[in-house]
């Protein structure tokens, strides 16, 4: 700034009131001082300014590299902090550099309050992050930490999920599991529980997997393999998430499996991937924008009034009926 004003012809004081918009300096000099600033190139350092009054005013995002589903609530996330006056700050975690890190290092910029998006922390670790900055978990409910809870329904759009493949005259519903990804165990006690409901526990089978395409492209593996043996296929299969049902469909059409002619695949996420498809993929849409929103202002909420207690958001999600799913072969004529 004293540059600025060296050269301008004017105090450093009246720069300050130009660069912060205030009162006290003629339209003629604003513009010049403001002309002056674009010449030499001098831009005011917001974070400085906020960092000097002992606040950032940025809240620090840790998502998971490759996990599409992250992306979309990224995308929610910007527009409602900017509405209210916050920046954001990303921070990756993936196979080479963990969440921990990814964490430490939103914190070490200053950032005022973290959203972790799909954490797969311990318990522990979250309640310990909860006391050192304000967090809110997103996907992930971890009952007794500190922290505020954004997460959908998922019992019931599994239940929804089943449901409609039930209808369609299927009983050899297999689910490939999301092992420790969030909302996992909530959608594998749903299936569990819609197939006992539905007489059908015998028939019940949980694949281990992961939310990743990797282990769908296993499980179809194993599914192809057994065949080979006179074990019939499935004549449905509800993936962990989307990327797992991308996966699953890949060996199955190489090998001639017609979806959903000769068995249906339903997804959980309703993430951007499965619009891209060819045949559309039938999922569990979870509103990432809705989501997204919740937790910047769970976020906010509390750094504006530290003496509220955590909270949790349950959100309601939706099945969305497109190409992968359709009757039992046995039905079609």
């Amino acid at each position: 700034m004293a540059d600025v004003a060296k050269k301008a012809g004017v105090s450093r004081a009246l720069v300050s009131i130009v660069f912060r918009n205030q009162p006290g300096a003629s339209e003629e000099t604003r513009q010049r001082v403001l002309r002056v600033a674009d010449e030499i190139g001098y831009r005011p350092d917001s974070a400085a300014r906020l960092l000097a009054r002992g606040r950032s005013r940025t809240l620090g995002v840790m998502f998971t590299v490759h996990q599409t589903f992250h992306t979309d609530l990224i995308e929610g996330i910007y527009p409602e902090a900017e509405r209210l006056g916050y920046d954001v700050l990303l921070s990756a975690a993936s196979e080479s550099r963990s969440e921990a890190k990814a964490i430490e290092a939103l914190l070490a910029h200053r950032c005022e309050a973290l959203i972790v998006l799909g954490p797969d922390a311990e318990a522990a670790y979250l309640n310990e992050l909860g006391q050192r900055a304000v967090t809110v978990s997103v996907s992930r409910r971890v009952p007794h930490a500190r922290v505020d809870f954004v997460h959908s329904a998922e019992g019931k759009g599994v239940r929804q999920a089943m449901e409609h493949l039930l209808e369609l005259g299927h009983r050899r519903i297999v689910h490939i599991d999301g092992g420790r990804g969030p909302g996992s165990a909530e959608r594998r006690r749903a299936y569990r529980a819609a197939m006992r409901r539905h007489g059908l526990e015998s028939e019940a089978r949980v694949i281990p997997g992961h939310h990743t395409e990797q282990s769908g492209i296993e499980a179809g593996r194993l599914l192809l393999a057994e065949r080979e043996r006179d074990v019939p296929l499935p004549t449905a299969v509800l993936a962990g998430n989307d990327r797992c049902a991308l996966g699953l469909l890949m060996p199955l059409t190489r090998a001639g499996v017609e979806v959903p002619r000769d068995l249906s695949v339903v997804g959980y996420d309703d993430s951007h991937l499965s619009h891209l498809m060819p045949v559309g993929l039938t999922t569990v849409r979870q509103d990432a924008m809705l989501m997204a929103e919740h937790a910047v202002r769970f976020a906010v909420e509390r750094l504006e009034k530290p003496e509220l207690e955590p909270r949790e958001a349950v959100l309601d999600c939706k099945l969305v009926v497109r190409g992968t799913s359709g009757p039992v072969p046995e039905e079609r004529g």
